[in-house]
């Protein structure tokens, strides 16, 4: 445009570009190309969340009275009002268009309102995520992009603690797409929150259901508009808010809860399905980017053998409980040093890293450990359960005192290393009364003194 006016354009940004393109081109037939080329260039920077240059560009392209119209609506987003206030020339009727600028528009305010909706969700301003989010909500989009705007309705009213609200939000984005599967599982959420239970578990049993049924593929694109709501809003707080949920995430959850509500029977179907999955290959099960909800494999299997136990299945609990024994046996080294090192100096030498990674190995050695010495305690609490308290003692021993004593030395323990040492000496703590209730049954009372006297010293 500049070229054809014979004005000098060089080494201007995007910005000073159209400044100087709108005050050197005042010619009548150029305006309605312009404006169709400032509507592409919003949308260009607005799928990039430049929110402040689309804003500015709009400026530029508004007449003064359409300026005053935006300004009379002080309460009002200003880009948004900048966009509804923005009158479009008249284009053509001899000119073919793919999309009208007018359509375009109207895409543009959708963007804008669900855009600024999520940042403002994201920083914390909900009255304000609500507002935009709402006006997102009442725009021109596809029906799956309204679901997704319902959806993230629905988790904006439970942060700002309304739940029923959230809720009706939620319904309302399955009402209007079906296969809008987050905002089932941010229902489960929420059911969860308001303590009711069987709402959560039969949210989470028809989520499974769908993740086995809905091949989670791209929608296909639409015959009519090239550019959409869903091309220009792509943020990570939506992405985390629509996060689609793995099987085996779902499954976990589900056997988690029945197990704290109490349906045992229920939960040990459940981790048996789950173990099932995950043995028919971990990779395709959970997520690589570390977004997964589900605990390390053995913490899995010590849960199932829990639920097992519960169930009166004791048999295949130990079973259960051997698997991590054996899996987790040549990982623990025979003798575990924790203590705290030297405080690093601030700059970083050769060695720091190595001394992560030792760090790390070492904590990883102390999770091997206590998923181990549970191991041993789920098994004695079998064998008691089996009425084998002789078998019961030896399992107990070996989660007590084989492991715990004699393999780990604890000095002053590093701040991110004692989660892992105090579940390990509450393993001991519950092993010691495990034995100690077994001794009785067996009548050695004077030794099931001394392991009752001994917890007591630990956990006074």
């Amino acid at each position: 445009v500049l070229e054809a006016c014979g004005a000098c354009e060089q080494g201007l940004s995007t910005e000073e570009l159209w400044r100087k393109v709108l005050q050197e081109v005042t010619a009548e037939e150029l305006q309605a190309p312009l404006h169709q080329l400032g509507v592409l260039q919003a949308a260009w920077w607005l799928s990039a969340s430049r929110l402040s240059s689309a804003a500015g560009l709009l400026r530029l392209l508004s007449s003064p009275e359409d300026l005053g119209t935006a300004h009379c609506s002080e309460q009002e987003n200003k880009l948004l009002s900048l966009l509804k206030a923005w009158r479009v020339p008249a284009e053509e009727d001899s000119l073919p268009l793919v999309q009208s600028t007018k359509d375009l528009k109207e895409i543009l305010c959708t963007a804008a309102a669900f855009l600024q909706g999520l940042q403002e969700l994201e920083a914390g301003n909900f009255p304000t995520a609500l507002s935009l989010l709402q006006e997102a909500a009442g725009g021109f989009c596809s029906k799956r992009v309204l679901a997704q705007i319902y959806t993230c309705l629905g988790c904006c009213a439970q942060r700002m603690g309304k739940p029923q609200t959230a809720l009706q939000h939620l319904k309302r984005a399955l009402q209007v797409d079906f296969h809008c599967l987050p905002a089932l599982s941010h229902a489960a959420a929420v059911y969860h929150e308001l303590g009711e239970a069987n709402a959560e578990l039969e949210a989470l049993a028809l989520l499974y259901e769908a993740l086995g049924k809905t091949p989670q593929v791209a929608a296909s694109p639409s015959p009519y508009f090239h550019i959409r709501t869903e091309l220009l809003v792509h943020t990570p707080i939506l992405s985390s808010l629509l996060r689609h949920r793995h099987p085996s995430e779902v499954k976990y959850q589900l056997a988690q809860r029945c197990l704290q509500c109490g349906r045992v029977d229920d939960a040990v179907e459940h981790y048996l399905d789950l173990l099932a999955l995950l043995q028919e290959g971990l990779q395709q099960q959970v997520p690589l980017d570390g977004s997964s909800a589900l605990p390390r494999i053995p913490e899995v299997f010590l849960e199932a053998a829990s639920a097992l136990g519960q169930a009166g299945r004791h048999q295949d609990a130990i079973t259960v409980c051997e698997e991590v024994i054996s899996r987790t046996t040549d990982l623990i080294p025979r003798r575990l040093r924790v203590e705290e090192r030297l405080e690093q100096p601030e700059c970083l030498s050769p060695g720091a890293g190595l001394a992560g990674g030792f760090l790390s190995q070492k904590k990883e050695s102390l999770c091997c450990l206590a998923w181990r010495t549970a191991g041993y305690l789920q098994q004695g609490w079998a064998w008691a359960g089996l009425g084998q308290s002789k078998e019961a003692v030896t399992q107990f021993s070996r989660g007590c005192l084989k492991d715990i004593a004699s393999r780990c030395v604890c000095l002053s323990v590093p701040e991110n290393l004692l989660p892992e040492v105090e579940v390990l000496q509450k393993i001991r703590l519950i092993s010691l009364i495990g034995r100690g209730a077994q001794l009785l049954e067996l009548g050695r009372h004077k030794e099931a003194l001394l392991d009752f006297q001994h917890s007591l010293q630990i956990s006074p």
